[in-house]
């Protein structure tokens, strides 16, 4: 049960984009929240169905759910599948959820202006004039975390001895079904393979066609050790 804010005149909508800048975001947003004792809402836009995302996408989601739990937020959003410009669904959400405050680094902003063309903070100045900004300063030397997998595909485990074999097939033999990211510049089947258990993402690695251990995978951990 949350607990109930002091304060309903207020509330704060962080938005955030892919990378290790979005948890940075998210204790920003968590910090004015706390301060105002307000409703805090945190927001992610994606162009993707959420069943098309990548192994750090997917990631990344997953960790700010974790995060807007810890931080007793009142919801997490994940508007995917959207073809609207990402200003616009900004403004919309803000209107749905009496947004008065709104947090937003600078690199995303860069990289959502890019995907809608134009600048998202003057838009959102027209369309929800009553809303305060807060464009953070963000780091730009964010490592590249792209291609380092390839497009995952549908995928399923079968049990061998004590170990699970990958295989692309369905069979009455699978006992899990996921999508797998193979990793780039290996001839051999080694990469991730993402499945649902309990309502909950896992990522479990796979080396050489096999999964032996199902202790799930840090993806950013997985990301830092292939680019150093």
């Amino acid at each position: 049960m949350k607990k109930v804010k002091g304060r309903m005149d207020e509330s704060i909508l962080v938005c955030v984009y892919y990378g290790p800048n979005g948890e940075r975001l998210i204790k920003r947003g968590c910090k004015i929240a706390n301060m105002l004792d307000c409703p805090l809402y945190i927001l992610t836009i994606d162009p993707k169905p959420f069943d098309e995302l990548d192994a750090e996408k997917s990631f990344y989601i997953s960790s700010w759910k974790e995060l807007a739990e810890q931080h007793g937020a009142e919801a997490f959003i994940l508007k995917d599948n959207e073809k609207r410009p990402v200003s616009k669904v900004i403004a919309e959400v803000a209107r749905e959820k009496h947004i008065t405050q709104i947090v937003l680094g600078q690199t995303a902003q860069s990289r959502w202006e890019q995907m809608t063309k134009g600048s998202i903070i003057n838009t959102l100045l027209q369309e929800i004039p009553f809303v305060d900004l807060h464009i953070i300063s963000v780091s730009r030397s964010v490592r590249n975390q792209e291609g380092l997998f390839e497009k995952g595909c549908r995928a399923y485990l079968v049990k061998e001895n004590n170990q699970y074999r990958i295989q692309f097939t369905h069979s009455k033999a699978a006992k899990y079904e996921g999508i797998f990211f193979k990793e780039q510049g290996t001839d051999f089947n080694n990469g991730l393979f993402k499945f649902m258990e309990n309502k909950e993402t896992h990522y479990v690695q796979v080396v050489e066609d096999y999964v032996k251990d199902f202790t799930n995978v840090d993806i950013t951990e997985t990301i830092d050790e292939s680019i150093q």
